[in-house]
């Protein structure tokens, strides 16, 4: 069975140049409207059926996501489901037939269940606990079993489970009850490599032989790494995984299990994303990070000899399916002035086809604004990697507004991709800096351990300079530079008007942290196991780590708050609840100062009904152009 490790819980949701920009004509654009941007469309997954002539997606369309079917051939689009409360999100087929599995939880409370649809159109939920958690795993190499995480049995781990096909009744395979999580399993089943989180930046990886009982650490205990298993081979004898031991960089290592040997296999000086095989072992692919966007490489497994393979140009490739025949690859490619496409490459006949159109066609993208890797000096001389976009009016007699945009994390990363919103502010003359402050991922795992138990300082002070260097820019209005971000971000926008109140403009908090105290104390169950990589982190609160939690809790800081704030929150937020943003706002407000705040009653950690994204992000526009484009600033000159 092969299985890329899930992504430990990164605590809050939400990419070389030189540090001056390209010099362009300044040029007016056709500005649109946030249902114009919003009627371009999100597309995600893509399983490829067994005979290789559809795919299963993810598309919100209809407003939410829901489940669809493309025709290769003809890139004709079904839906499957018709949902219109709760989103959507295809997993797989069934191997063998059109039944497919597909998860969605309840108004983004994240307690996502598995659901098996038939071509019959019922539906039957696999895994029906109230309070249960569920993650689709994948398939038996004999396709009779469906593999599953659930935290069921206890709601703090996720147990390892399979079901047969022909009965969908669960059997459990691995009991988590120490907090090590099934990061692969063996195609015989008798291997687990299991990962304990350490911190949020180091894990040890352990192989567990289910036969014997016996678990082995795979990673020397002498030197903290982050390791991540990837894969086992066909044969049962190899474990594949990422680790950072002994480099900066994640690279790929190849473990001999019946020797315990381990060597080198795949490494380069950018983080490795992912790796996997096709079915059969004919080919590998390898996703590396290079500077903020994945470039993909194809090679003969068995000789290791590179697969040539078209070009994409400035593609970001986030993912990669290979077909169970090995004859088609899936791949979903982003691009920074159109949402997410989903191609078809056919190895025999070398025709790599885009199946996807998801720019709404009323949007020319050519008016849209490419991003571009920028770096700058912070106030420590550390150079600061971001991901900026410059609005095509803006120029030295016409001087724009600016943004310093914060990612989520902590340990998140900016990436050149697309983003609806960026791409409307900046069409309606914003710039924005996507900084990389210090702590985040893609960069090294020292540049990513810079802000442990330092939120809400050294990593503001980098936002600070973001915000220094846009001042610097000569068609910038230095006087109109706010902050913006959602969930780490949004914690990093309070804790900037809170403890820097005279840097920036504004601020527009997307469900952001304001208690660290409450925050780390109710974090939800089943994050139990990444609980002390947390703590490590940001700061154990059952500890005299409070007194510097309390320090750099925007709540307990906001009578110092005195520029506009907007907050955006989801009212079913598991990680950052409502409360947060329920009392930042009223401490905000007994300080007469300007304070939006709109909740959405029926989304979580993330925005994803449409109707939703149009409406609270429209209001961040127009709190912008009132509040920070509409303020008296430096008059138009050369």
């Amino acid at each position: 069975m092969k299985r890329f490790l899930p992504a430990l819980p990164v605590i809050f949701l939400f990419s070389c140049a030189n540090s001056d920009t390209k010099e362009e004509t300044p040029k007016e654009v056709k500005q649109y409207t946030i249902e114009q941007f919003y009627k371009s469309t999100q597309v995600g997954g893509g399983a490829i059926s067994s005979d290789d002539t559809k795919l299963l997606v993810s598309s919100n369309e209809s407003g939410i996501y829901n489940a669809y079917e493309i025709d290769i051939a003809s890139d004709q689009k079904k839906a499957l489901t018709n949902s219109t409360k709760e989103s959507v999100f295809a997993n797989d087929y069934v191997p063998g037939s059109a039944n497919f599995i597909y998860n969605a939880d309840k108004g983004g409370n994240e307690n996502d269940h598995l659901f098996l649809q038939k071509t019959d159109g019922t539906v039957k939920d696999l895994t029906p606990g109230e309070k249960e958690k569920a993650g689709f795993w994948g398939w038996s190499r004999d396709n009779k079993f469906l593999y599953y995480t659930s935290n069921k049995r206890d709601p703090r781990f996720f147990d390892l489970y399979k079901m047969d096909t022909s009965t969908w009744t669960p059997v459990i395979v691995y009991k988590n009850e120490s907090g090590f999580d099934v990061g692969a399993i063996s195609d015989n089943e008798q291997y687990l490599a299991l990962v304990q989180p350490v911190t949020t930046s180091s894990s040890n990886l352990f192989l567990l032989d289910q036969q014997t009982r016996q678990m082995k650490k795979i990673n020397a205990d002498s030197i903290e790494s982050n390791n991540g298993p990837l894969q086992f081979s066909m044969d049962n004898k190899t474990l594949f995984y990422t680790t950072d031991e002994g480099s900066e960089y994640q690279h790929v290592m190849k473990y001999n299990i019946p020797s315990g040997n381990k060597e080198k296999f795949y490494a380069t000086n950018w983080d490795v994303m992912y790796m996997y095989t096709s079915l059969n072992e004919k080919y590998r692919v390898v996703g590396v990070n290079e500077d903020g966007r994945n470039k993909l490489y194809i090679f003969d497994h068995k000789t290791g000899a590179a697969i040539d393979f078209p070009k994409i140009e400035n593609g970001d490739v986030q993912a990669v399916n290979i077909s169970r025949s090995e004859n088609k690859m899936r791949l979903t490619i982003g691009d920074g002035k159109s949402p997410t496409n989903i191609y078809v490459y056919d190895f025999g006949t070398k025709e790599l086809k885009k199946l996807t159109k998801t720019l709404n066609p009323e949007i020319n993208g050519d008016e849209l604004v490419s991003a571009e890797v920028v770096r700058y000096k912070s106030f420590d001389g550390l150079e600061i990697p971001a991901i900026y976009y410059k609005p095509h009016q803006a120029g030295k007699k016409n001087k724009v507004p600016a943004l310093v945009w914060v990612h989520g994390g902590p340990g998140g990363q900016s990436r050149v991709g697309y983003f609806s919103l960026i791409q409307y502010l900046v069409n309606h003359g914003y710039a924005i800096l996507a900084v990389n402050n210090r702590g985040s991922s893609g960069y090294g795992k020292t540049f990513h351990k810079m802000d442990n138990r330092n939120h809400g300082d050294k990593d503001l002070n980098d936002c600070v300079w973001g915000k220094k260097w846009l001042a610097n820019q000569d068609y910038i209005d230095s006087t109109k530079i706010g902050i913006i971000g959602g969930s780490y971000g949004g914690y990093m926008t309070l804790a900037a008007l809170a403890f820097k109140p005279d840097e920036f403009n504004v601020g527009v908090d997307i469900f952001g942290v304001a208690n660290w105290l409450r925050t780390l104390k109710e974090i939800p169950p089943y994050w139990e196991s990444f609980k002390k990589a947390l703590y490590e982190e940001i700061g154990d609160p059952n500890t005299t780590d409070t007194i510097r939690l309390k320090q750099y809790s925007p709540l307990l800081h906001a009578s110092n708050i005195k520029k506009p704030l907007m907050v955006l929150q989801g009212a079913n937020d598991p990680r950052v609840l409502q409360v947060e943003s329920d009392e930042v706002v009223a401490a905000v407000k007994k300080n007469n100062v300007p304070v939006e705040y709109t909740i959405f009653p029926d989304e979580g950690h993330g925005f994803v009904k449409k109707e939703n994204e149009i409406k609270g992000y429209g209001q961040i526009l127009q709190f912008l152009d009132k509040h920070l484009k509409g303020q008296p600033g430096n008059p138009k000159k050369d």
